[in-house]
């Protein structure tokens, strides 16, 4: 019977990935060291290759995250509901002038 699955973070998983892109080692020497199946390495080391060209892609540092974007759009509410209550308050201001 096999063992149970280690959970594995992205941290280690982006280690394991670049020590197999120098290849100073060979994979099974990889696994062995991190307790790792060869192909585990292989499919981590095809991911990060992938993953690797969005890092260049022109304009992929300025995606703003979902939280972000959430913080943004309620900023500009705020915004909005402020310059109402300050018109409301210019009007009746003028008022009592």
């Amino acid at each position: 019977m096999a063992g149970k699955r280690k959970p594995r973070g992205a941290d280690f998983k982006a280690k394991v990935a670049l020590a197999a892109l120098r290849e100073r080692k060979t994979v099974s020497e990889l696994a062995k060291q991190f307790e790792v199946h060869p192909t585990q390495i292989h499919q981590w080391r095809k991911q990060l290759l992938e993953g690797a060209i969005e890092v260049f892609e022109p304009g992929s540092r300025g995606r703003p995250s979902s939280d972000e974007a959430r913080e943004s759009r309620e900023l500009y509410e705020q915004i909005g509901r402020l310059k109402m209550e300050l018109e409301w308050l210019k009007k009746k201001a003028a008022q009592f002038d």
